[in-house]
């Protein structure tokens, strides 16, 4: 019979949660380094001020703790994860499917979706899609990718070259 650990807390140590020190870098509420000081000064004058001594470096020697509301630090760190969450910006990977036939009038079209999807900051999958006996025009297709790789050159970079992949071929595109 093994004993349960006891679930680790998240974020960081407080009050008597602190242990296997003795001293600790003591920061009070105003910000002030009051030094080095015992571990148990420091909870005192913790409950003193009616707030609560949160561990701030505990890689340090001796750890870095500071006098704050442990409520509203959570709170703000959170709202930090948060905002910082809201900024990124995944990216997609977007597909154009062309085949090797395609006339100009339609390619153009779909060089200006390729362009808006450059614009939005994703990925372009560009699939040149073989049917038939077009298999054995493959040179036709690997041309044309060529072509859009070249007119993309100033806004894309090729993220992986054109390959063949069974009846299609297939190349990423990854915007400058």
């Amino acid at each position: 019979m093994r004993s349960i650990a006891a679930p680790q807390k998240e974020g960081p140590r407080a009050n008597r949660d602190i242990r296997g020190v003795r001293e600790v870098q003591l920061i009070d509420e105003s910000g002030q380094n009051r030094g080095v000081v015992p571990l148990f000064d420091a909870l005192r004058t913790a409950e003193e001020a009616g707030l609560d001594l949160v561990e701030i470096a505990p890689n340090s020697v001796p750890p870095v703790c500071k006098l704050l509301d442990l409520g509203r630090f959570k709170f703000l760190e959170q709202k930090k994860a948060a905002e910082a969450r809201k900024k990124q910006k995944t990216v997609e990977v977007k597909e154009i499917k062309l085949r090797p036939g395609i006339d100009d009038h339609d390619y153009g079209v779909k060089m200006r979706a390729v362009r808006r999807f450059f614009e939005e900051g994703d990925k372009v999958k560009i699939t040149l899609r073989f049917r038939g006996r077009e298999m054995a025009h493959q040179d036709l297709g690997y041309k044309l990718l060529l072509r859009v790789r070249d007119e993309m050159s100033e806004v894309a970079k090729v993220e992986s070259d054109p390959q063949l992949e069974g009846r299609q071929m297939v190349m990423i595109l990854a915007p400058r």
